[in-house]
């Protein structure tokens, strides 16, 4: 067998992905959109419930295009940087499979909505990266084949649950411009971020709104400097981003591998992924454009964008998750940036806090380690908890002013949240009354550290022999002896008496 060693390797990725749209009814027929504007925590309907005539393509019934499902796409064109068609179509894609009872899926092919974008973005090596949007169109969603009947019970054949179909489906296709898994999945992350943001999609993973297929392969440079290209292969159906990850680097070491033991490249394919095994595996070779039989679909209208209603839509955009974390990036740490500028509201709600006054950072710190506390056990969303951002600034100035400790915001918290608007008492007047004021008072803090320091010998003597660990002990002891003393204070004036 030839001695065949990859000595370097460059990999390309293109991502396709689906996103579920969060309308109110399915992209061509006034049926409930049962999956895509399904939320967290909501039981999702019987199976094939959300069906009508349309859905189930039965002779006599036509299409009508859903508006809203075309502004939320223009609008996530728009955000990554697309130019957007002026006149676009709706073509017929056919296939047979048990999910589509039509028989064809309504798409769009020549003539996307959005196309020839360009998305920035920071890569795994800390620096900006560009990814090309080759095109976003938008088209419906087919039903769910299940393997496993209701109730866990094994069956020797599929069912189908049509409440999917025809779900307003928005497809964004990248260039291969991505090389790293790791940034193939922060990618998934900053559109998932992106829609969310934009209000057009839940983007829920788990949900099934959100869906990834990467399309890889390898340019392998032999010890001769030849280079041989690998088939491209595509991963179906990928629904979190750490198993896009793993996949896409498990698919390129497979690439690589197969020609060092084989020489051959591959065929074009399509590949699914098996979590039990951490491994691809094939499942078809993969179907070109024309074995779909596009053609234009001849019971909807085409959509023509004019400058008015894309002016308007332009409008209601706003900023961006990328451009609000660079914004938030100049007074909060990276990791405190991201997570205000992943959630709109969220964001919105600390941009609220800090245009009353509040510190930035303090701000942030409040709502990341103390709200999401009470968040988490009220099962709320932080900026549905009743505490308008002003009661937010006071507790962060209170903090600031050390007149509370930090870590008696999350009772005066509990109570704001309990009381909500109601709260008559001032911020400052509840702390009061929870005892949660600081004493400054020099004269019972004095007394007390004196007290101490005659009954504490041994790590007194410890801190004047150079631990300087012990000052946090003799601090506490002294905390203990006075309710409501002034923690800083209290270490300033130990550390006085000390020298």
């Amino acid at each position: 067998m030839p001695d065949r060693k990859c000595v370097s390797h460059k990999v390309l990725v293109g991502l396709e992905i689906h996103v579920q749209l969060s309308t109110k009814t399915k992209m061509f027929t006034g049926v409930a959109n049962a999956s895509g504007a399904l939320k967290v925590g909501q039981a999702p309907p019987e199976p094939n419930t959300a069906v009508d005539e349309q859905i189930l393509g039965l002779p006599g019934t036509l299409p009508v295009m859903n508006k809203k499902a075309v502004e939320s796409s223009i609008k996530v064109g728009l955000a990554l940087g697309c130019k957007i068609a002026k006149f676009t179509k709706w073509d017929r894609k056919s296939y047979y499979y048990p999910d589509l009872p039509k028989n064809y899926q309504i798409s769009q092919y020549d003539l996307p909505l959005c196309y020839e974008g360009l998305f920035e973005m920071t890569g795994a090596d800390g620096q900006p990266k560009t990814v090309r949007i080759r095109r976003a169109h938008l088209e419906e969603d087919a039903g769910k084949l299940l393997h496993d009947a209701p109730g866990g019970y094994h069956i020797d054949y599929s069912i189908v649950d049509l409440n999917r179909a025809g779900t307003p489906l928005l497809e964004v296709v990248t260039e291969p411009d991505l090389s790293d898994p790791k940034d193939v999945s922060n990618f998934g992350q900053e559109l998932q971020k992106l829609v969310q943001h934009l209000g057009v999609s839940e983007g829920q993973m788990q949900l099934g709104h959100m869906r990834f297929e990467p399309n890889i392969n390898v340019h392998i440079t032999d010890a001769e400097g030849k280079v041989h290209k690998t088939a491209i292969t595509e991963i179906k159906n990928l629904n979190s981003f750490s198993v896009l990850e793993k996949a896409v680097a498990y698919e390129v070491q497979r690439q690589i591998r197969e020609w060092e033991e084989t020489g051959t490249l591959g065929k074009k394919a399509t590949h699914g992924w098996n979590d039990d095994k951490q491994e691809t595996f094939l499942q078809r070779e993969k179907e070109e454009a024309h074995d779909y039989r596009y053609f234009p679909d001849p019971d909807l209208m085409p959509v023509e964008v004019s400058e008015e209603w894309l002016t308007e839509l332009k409008g209601q955009i706003g900023e961006s998750p990328t451009e609000r974390r660079l914004r938030y990036a100049s007074s909060l740490n990276p990791a405190d940036a991201s997570a205000m500028a992943g959630d709109r509201k969220l964001g919105d709600y600390f941009d609220e806090i800090v245009i009353l006054g509040a510190n930035p950072k303090r701000a942030a710190n409040l709502i990341i380690n103390t709200l999401a506390q009470i968040s988490n056990l009220k099962k709320k969303a932080i900026y549905d908890l009743d505490i308008p951002p002003g009661r937010v600034r006071d507790v962060a100035e209170l903090i600031d002013e050390n007149k509370i400790a930090a870590s008696n915001a999350l009772p005066l918290f509990d109570k704001l949240a309990e009381a909500g608007t109601a709260m008559a008492d001032s911020t400052v007047e509840l702390a009061t009354h929870l005892g949660l004021i600081q004493s400054s008072d020099t004269g019972p803090i004095d007394a007390a550290i004196d007290a101490m320091i005659a009954q504490n010998p041994k790590p007194l003597q410890e801190y004047r022999g150079g631990k300087v660990a012990a000052l946090g002990a003799l601090t506490g002891m002294v905390m203990k002896q006075g309710r409501g003393f002034n923690a800083k204070l209290v270490q300033e004036r130990l550390k006085e008496k000390l020298q």
